[in-house]
């Protein structure tokens, strides 16, 4: 199987196990019916002289109206918690800006490969961002659209991935940005959240006190409470787990859509098997890292006791997906160097700019459908990497400030 076909079977399956979330909510309305009726049964006088209705159409109305309320609103809170912008994400984590001319040489670094990225994949510069405090090696991409991205990366990984290295991750990160992962793991958290205020709720009920008996026609709201906890509980796992089998089957996409865009697989593979020899892995220490361990490189938390609850595939079965012939051995860390400058291959910075301004002058509007096609070209990435060695560090300072930016258009 090569990467094309690992990319629509990733996308196949990622349909399915959605379908498997719809009827996760399903259950939990079916659930929350049966709930009900046995609320009623044990109350006895609900519809005269004990006897309960297997189907009663207004209670499981009642039920799978009020099931359904409580999991849009709180899937809804959550969203637009989730939807002010990677940069939020970002700071809660614990992620410092990087500015647009870093005096540390491996932020720089990191700056120019995203910034080669952005341009060959035509879509804006995210914000970024590097946690200083973590030696583990990982990276993220948050945010609800490609306007208002963040990539993030710890300082683990830009000091320990050379310059190819650190391009797989990032394009990982960008594939997940293309693929539309960061819009949907913002939902799939927002469902799983709105099944957790559905066990809230059973939490409250549950403290009601009743004062009498069940012959006096005591509270049933305990009992309802605690059939909520229950089912809210059973709602949560199943949630869990579906959204794990989502974010690993969107990891593998992330990873052949990485090879694909740079036509290096011993980037990406390279990157995975420093996680596996690193002493630090890719776990992170940040208190927030469970909150939003499916945006992640690598798996940010401790390893799972079910390999099913994991939101990463395992490493071996990762790299030999793209390096068949990895035998298990990770190799020995060393920090990566910075990277040399390569300004005896580039041609001349003001000839070079003038020659891509023309082709840029020159160019043709390409439809939508095309530049989907021509992603994984190499040529968009080393088109790139020229045009922003072409430039003079001035301009390219200037670029990166919206007022400055402003500046040089009315110059040009």
């Amino acid at each position: 199987m090569d990467f094309f076909e690992h990319q629509e079977a990733a996308r196949k399956r990622t349909s399915l196990l959605l379908f498997y979330y719809a009827l996760a909510v399903a259950f939990l309305v079916a659930a929350t019916y049966a709930a009900v009726m046995l609320v009623f049964l044990w109350k006895g006088d609900a519809f005269g002289a004990g006897q309960v209705p297997l189907w009663h159409p207004q209670a499981f109305a009642g039920a799978a109206i009020g099931t359904l309320s409580v999991v849009f609103l709180g899937s809804l809170w959550r969203i637009v918690e989730l939807r002010q912008g990677g940069a939020a994400v970002a700071q809660m984590l614990g992620g410092t800006p990087v500015g647009a001319t870093p005096a540390d040489p491996n932020q720089q670094k990191f700056r120019n490969v995203v910034e080669e990225m952005a341009i060959a994949s035509g879509t804006p510069m995210p914000d970024l961002y590097v946690l200083e405090d973590e030696p583990a090696i990982n990276a993220f991409a948050a945010g609800h659209s490609v306007s208002n991205a963040a990539i993030g990366v710890t300082r683990g990984c830009i000091s320990r991935l050379n310059r190819d290295e650190l391009q797989g991750v990032i394009a990982h990160e960008f594939s997940h940005i293309l693929n539309g992962d960061m819009r949907m793991n913002i939902r799939l958290i927002g469902v799983l959240h709105g099944i957790l205020c559905l066990y809230l709720i059973g939490r409250i009920l549950l403290r009601v006190r009743s004062g009498s008996s069940r012959k006096k026609g005591g509270n049933p709201l305990p009992l309802l409470g605690l059939l909520l906890i229950v089912i809210g509980g059973l709602g949560i796992l199943f949630g869990r787990l579906i959204q794990a089998a989502v974010s690993r089957q969107r990891e593998f996409l992330a990873d052949a859509s990485a090879v694909q865009f740079t036509r290096n697989p011993a980037g990406i593979a390279g990157a995975l098997k420093k996680i596996g020899a690193s002493a630090y892995g890719a776990k992170l220490e940040a208190s927030q890292a469970s909150a939003a361990s499916p945006l992640f490189f690598g798996n940010a938390l401790a390893e799972a006791w079910f390999g099913s609850m994991a939101t990463h595939p395992p490493l071996g079965e990762r790299i030999r997906r793209i390096d068949p012939a990895f035998d298990g051995n990770f190799p020995e860390i060393q920090e990566a160097g910075i990277p040399r400058q390569v300004s005896s291959i580039a041609p001349p910075p003001l000839v070079m700019s003038a020659a891509a301004l023309a082709q840029l002058q020159g160019a043709a509007a390409v439809p939508a459908a095309q530049l989907t096609q021509r992603v994984g070209e190499t040529v968009h990435v080393q088109y790139a990497t020229d045009l922003l060695q072409a430039l003079p560090a001035e301009l390219r300072a200037a670029t990166a400030d919206s007022f400055s930016a402003t500046a040089l258009m009315f110059a040009l």
